[in-house]
């Protein structure tokens, strides 16, 4: 079969993706560590670690706990504050040529519209993620994740203050992700990220009290890939906003189920602490896997194993009214193409 060309482009939520691989937030920090291993521009995006208002230490360790296919997080989102993440951080990475994606977490209210706010038109920036998975301080400290109707303030508060497309990431401890999915797709994300942590705990038996400080901590790494499908394929039944899946992708093989689920794009985390060139490495093996396949766009493989699929194959619907700014990351792709007959085999349903 004669090579063919593969375009990898998408667009998400009104961010344009060269490919469908992020860095999952938290996992790559701002970028600089990795940055000694490949070039960042490579990726689709670089999604940065959760930003809060104001600097954090973060908990006291130990933080990490590695698990059977996993490992246990408690980092307490330490960072260095907004301001700070806009003077330096930012403009570094947009020296390095990287889609940029800032993870945003408050907790309140108007600590998500004061950080919207500031982020709205600073350079190189090309969107928001909005970690909801954070304790509300003004409900007893409920976390925003937990409750549809706290999932669409923070997402109407955040919107009414910034032009930039958001992302919402969601939690999958939660009843049913359907229903929140649609509560934040109704309120104005932009797109829909899935899923964060589950949460978990280990403890020292000799010891005789839990590992972590805190008691329990964020599980990522291939044991939640199940679930993370799962889920990731039930949301884009219910919604009609791009996808990006995530939790315990490793391989190429791997993120393209989450392509096959629904996912537009997907973020690769845990992976890169084994395997610092992991989003590279899933880049490069789904572009080969689709070639080889007989695929020209990435985007006419995305759903293709969920026959319900509501959510749109990696371009941006349009919403009504205009949206203030814009997405740096290149230009837009193409129309969608419809799902291709990948050569040498027959057509299905699809």
């Amino acid at each position: 079969m004669t090579a063919r060309e593969v375009s990898l482009a998408v667009e998400v939520g009104g961010v344009r993706l060269k490919n469908p691989v992020v860095t999952a937030s938290g996992c790559a920090g701002y970028g600089r560590e990795y940055a000694r291993f490949y070039p960042l521009a490579r990726l689709g995006a670089v999604v940065v670690k959760s930003t809060t208002l104001e600097p954090r230490l973060g908990n006291p360790p130990p933080r990490v706990v590695e698990t059977p296919a996993g490992m246990l997080n408690s980092i307490g989102l330490q960072n260095p504050g907004v301001d700070r993440v806009i003077s330096e951080e930012i403009p570094w990475l947009r020296e390095q040529g990287a889609t940029i994606v800032v993870n945003v977490a408050g907790f309140s209210l108007r600590e998500y519209a004061e950080l919207a706010r500031r982020l709205d038109r600073v350079e190189g920036v090309s969107g928001l993620e909005l970690n909801i998975s954070c304790p509300n301080v003004e409900r007893q400290g409920t976390s925003f994740c937990t409750r549809p109707d706290t999932a669409r303030d923070v997402v109407r508060v955040a919107r009414e203050a910034t032009g930039l497309p958001l992302w919402v990431k969601l939690s999958p401890n939660v009843a049913d992700i359907g229903e929140m999915a649609q509560a934040v797709a109704e309120a104005g994300a932009d797109a829909i990220s899935l899923i964060n942590t589950l949460v978990g705990m280990a403890i020292d038996v000799d010891a005789r009290r839990p590992v972590l400080p805190r008691g329990t901590g964020g599980l990522s790494g291939p044991a939640i890939r199940p679930v993370a499908l799962a889920m990731v394929y039930r949301v884009a039944q219910v919604v009609e906003v791009p996808v990006v899946g995530m939790g315990g992708i490793a391989t190429a093989r791997d993120a393209l189920a989450f392509l096959l689920a629904g996912a537009s794009a997907v973020a690769v985390g845990t992976a890169s602490f084994s395997n610092p060139v992991a989003a590279v490495d899933i880049v490069e093996g789904i572009e080969s896997y689709l070639r080889e396949q007989g695929f020209s766009d990435v985007r006419a493989f995305v759903g293709l194993a969920n026959p319900d699929l509501r959510a749109p194959r990696g371009v941006t619907p349009a919403r009504a009214g205009p949206r203030p700014g814009g997405s740096p990351g290149g230009p837009a792709p193409p129309a969608c193409p419809a799902a291709e007959t990948p050569l040498g085999q027959e057509e299905g349903p699809g």
